[in-house]
């Protein structure tokens, strides 16, 4: 047996699914310790997006450390947390005329979803928190409750109060759910909320992901996304984007939301963030909202730790001009024209997506397991979400080589034939 068997917790999961050790990697692909190659359309599930070891990152970080730089600083001020907020006013705010403030918090996205929530209820007064079905938000207690995931749900030991879920408002049919779900909900929760005699309290915030990565690669539509935007305010609630997974360019621009017309109170960040696979999360807050803050009311060892400022700074170079943003949809494009033909052939398959983050659903998680392990003997890492697994999700680097894309497409594309001539 080895030490992971031997000593690693049962808990452990993806080491399930890609069961060799991995030794070298290098933007798209990685390699084992036998010297197999395997592409990588999983990217640490979206923290990658710029690929594994990116020689700029890495020598931004290799020279911070041989220089002598802090690498650990609490929240005191140092001059790579300057650099990097310097360049994130500079890039993303105020071009998009931004005021929002920077609050760094623990280096998970879990940790940006509670400080969020936690503030929501600071600024309203109220308790509820209004979260969607199937999404994901992360696994501490506060989070979770947020997270629709029965499976994760079930570990938290204890009840998971203080958040209701309504249907999310996809643009698409997701999973079962009617064309356009969400909108009468909506209706319904304006009535209630502005009836003084419904018994029902307005939330004190309204917390989504515009596209649900774990839990199906549902993309809501932008008609449901403003009225939501329009409710929120109507009734003095928060409006919260968790863009954990599908920001920092994943859509083909830096936020997921930037052709959605809508105007977010606080915008959770993680994943991505960090530039090069170093942990780094962070809240995007309204200042009207983070004057509700005392100061260490909401702390961390780890909050916005150096070497991630240095790496994600120079990620941040990336959207100084649209070059990457234009590959990233003309790799998309690459990417639905390759499955597009699945879609056509099999009633059991749908596509959607948004950028570089598309959804295979199958129908069934057994067919969706088959697909990844196939393609993982094949050499394609991959990944599968959603409701049973029945989604196959593909979200590889946004700076993958076109020859690596094609190659790993052409991986998926022979190996879902082959699965659902199987199991049709």
């Amino acid at each position: 047996m080895s030490i992971f068997e031997q000593r690693e917790s049962g808990i452990r999961a993806y080491c399930r699914v890609y069961p060799v050790v991995f030794d070298k990697a290098s933007n798209a692909r990685q390699t084992d310790e036998e010297g197999n190659e395997y592409i990588d359309f999983f990217a640490g599930a979206g923290v990658l997006n710029f690929g594994h070891n990116n020689e700029r990152m890495t020598s931004a970080v290799v020279d911070y450390i041989q220089s002598g730089g802090v690498t650990h600083a609490l929240d005191m001020q140092t001059t790579a947390k300057r650099e990097f907020m310097e360049k994130f006013e500079k890039t993303i705010l105020k071009p998009r005329g931004m005021t929002h403030k920077m609050q760094f918090v623990g280096p998970t996205g879990t940790n940006a979803v509670e400080a969020a929530m936690k503030l929501a209820r600071r600024v309203t007064s109220r308790q509820e928190i209004v979260a969607f079905t199937r999404g994901f938000h992360g696994m501490t207690l506060g989070s979770l409750a947020a997270t629709a995931n029965r499976y994760f749900r079930g570990a938290a030991g204890v009840p998971l109060n203080h958040v209701s879920h309504y249907p999310f408002g996809c643009e698409k049919t997701c999973q079962g759910c009617e064309s356009g779900c969400g909108m009468s909900v909506l209706e319904h929760l304006r009535s209630l909320y502005l009836d003084t005699s419904s018994g029902v309290t307005p939330p004190a915030a309204f917390l989504l992901e515009t596209i649900q990565a774990e839990g199906g690669v549902n993309v809501a539509s932008k008609e449901w996304l403003q009225e939501l935007a329009k409710l929120a305010r109507e009734v003095g609630s928060l409006l919260i984007i968790d863009d954990i997974q599908v920001g920092m360019g994943r859509t083909g621009s830096f936020f997921s939301f930037d052709d959605m017309d809508i105007d977010p109170d606080i915008i959770c960040m993680a994943k991505g963030l960090g530039g090069m696979g170093t942990p780094m999360a962070m809240n995007l807050i309204k200042p009207e909202a983070d004057e509700y803050w005392a100061p260490g009311e909401h702390t961390g060892t780890f909050r916005g730790q150096s070497l991630s400022f240095v790496a994600g700074k120079e990620a941040l170079t990336y959207f100084e001009n649209d070059d990457l943003m234009a590959e990233v949809k003309q790799k998309a494009e690459k990417m639905n024209q390759a499955l597009a033909p699945l879609e056509e052939k099999f009633e059991q398959v749908q596509i959607r997506g948004k950028g570089m983050i598309i959804g295979l659903d199958v129908t069934t998680g057994e067919r969706a397991k088959a697909i990844v392990d196939e393609c993982f003997k094949a050499g394609l890492l991959i990944a599968s979400c959603g409701t049973g697994g029945r989604v196959v999700k593909l979200i590889p680097p946004l700076t993958i080589p076109e020859e690596d894309l094609q190659a790993g497409l052409d991986v998926l594309v022979q190996t879902t034939y082959k699965v659902m001539e199987e199991t049709a």
